[in-house]
C-alpha cells in the first residue's frame, strides 16, 4: 500500500450514504477518498468488512494485481472518535477496486459513486459550492450561523496566508507548520499541538473546537502576519518567522487585554464543539 501524508486540511471529513451505508470520505489533495473498508461493507454486507478487504487485498497481491497501489493510508475518525489510519482509494481508484468484489450492488454503486465525485468536481469549477456545503456540513454539527460565519472567513483567511508564504519562499508542510506555531505562540501562547492537548483532543481540527474569542484572535494574528509580509516584502523562511511572531503578537496584545478586562482566561480547556454536543444531548433528552 502507497503511504501518504495526512495533511492538515480546513475541510470537514464527511459521510456519504449508499442505501443507508456510511461511507466515509476525506477531501485531501484536491479529490474526494473514500474509505474502502466502508465501501467493501456496502457492497458485500460482510459481518466483518475489515476482514474481508484484508483478504481480498492479500489476494490482490498475490496475483500481481496494481489494484492496490490505488490506495492510501488517510486518517479516518472510527466510531470512538479517534483517528487511524485508513485505506482510501479516490473514485477512479474504487472503480477498479469494485471490479474485483462479486455483487449485485457493484453497478448501482458505480452509478452512486459517479454521481458523489462529480460533486467535487463541480465544486472545482464553482467553488461557491464547496462554501456551501461545508456551511451546511457545520450547521448539521449544531454551530450558530455567527459561529460559521467566523469560521468561514478564518478560512479564507487563513488561505490567503498560505498562499503569501509559498510566493515568498515557504515550499513545504514543515515550514507551514512552523509559521503557524510560531503565530499561535505569539498570540495565544501555546503552540497548535499544545492547544489541543490542552483542549482534549487529538488528530480532530483545532479550529472546529474554538469559540469565537478564539477563532477572532486567529484571524487577527493571521491577517496580520499577511499584511506585514506584503508591507515589508518579505522573502525567505527566516524572516516569514519573524514576521509571523510579530502578527500573532498583534493579536496576543488583544487577547491578553480583554482577557484583564473580562479577568478571565481566553486560553483555556474549553471545548467548542464538544459543548455544543452536550447541548444537543440535553435537549434531545428533555
Amino acid at each position: 500500500m502507497n503511504k501518504a501524508k495526512t495533511k492538515t486540511v480546513d475541510a470537514l471529513t464527511t459521510i456519504a450514504v449508499f442505501k443507508g451505508r456510511q461511507v466515509r470520505r476525506l477531501l485531501h489533495e484536491n479529490e474526494w477518498w473514500f474509505s474502502v473498508v466502508d465501501v467493501v461493507g456496502a457492497l458485500t454486507d460482510s459481518p466483518d468488512a475489515g476482514a474481508y478487504w484484508r483478504k481480498l487485498k492479500q489476494r490482490l497481491v498475490e496475483e500481481g494485481s496494481e489494484v492496490v497501489t490505488f490506495c492510501h493510508g488517510l486518517k479516518l475518525p472510527a466510531a470512538d472518535r479517534k483517528y487511524y489510519e485508513t485505506d482510501c482509494a479516490t473514485a477512479e481508484g474504487l472503480f477498479r477496486i469494485i471490479q474485483s468484489i462479486p455483487s449485485t450492488k457493484a453497478e448501482p454503486f458505480k452509478r452512486w459513486l459517479a454521481k458523489v465525485g462529480f460533486e467535487r468536481v463541480q465544486e472545482i469549477e464553482n467553488p461557491e459550492l464547496a462554501t456551501k456545503r461545508t456551511r451546511m456540513l457545520y450547521k448539521l454539527k449544531g454551530y450558530s450561523d455567527d459561529w460559521i460565519e467566523k469560521r468561514m472567513r478564518g478560512i479564507a483567511i487563513r488561505e490567503e496566508l498560505t498562499d503569501e508564504w509559498q510566493k515568498r519562499g515557504a515550499a513545504e508542510e514543515r515550514d507551514y507548520e512552523i509559521l503557524t506555531a510560531e503565530i499561535s505562540k505569539a498570540a495565544f501562547g501555546v503552540t497548535p499541538s499544545e492547544y489541543k492537548q490542552l483542549k482534549g483532543l487529538k488528530r480532530e481540527n483545532l479550529r472546529d473546537h474554538m469559540d469565537d474569542f478564539e477563532l477572532i484572535f486567529t484571524m487577527l494574528g493571521e491577517r496580520s502576519t499577511t499584511e506585514i509580509h506584503r508591507q515589508e516584502e518579505s522573502r525567505g523562511v527566516s524572516k516569514l518567522k519573524a514576521d509571523a511572531h510579530a502578527g500573532g503578537r498583534i493579536a496576543g496584545d488583544a487577547r491578553q487585554a480583554l482577557e484583564k478586562r473580562l479577568k478571565r482566561p481566553i486560553v483555556s480547556s474549553q471545548n467548542y464543539l464538544r459543548e455544543i454536543e452536550a447541548a444537543k444531548r440535553l435537549k434531545g433528552s428533555n
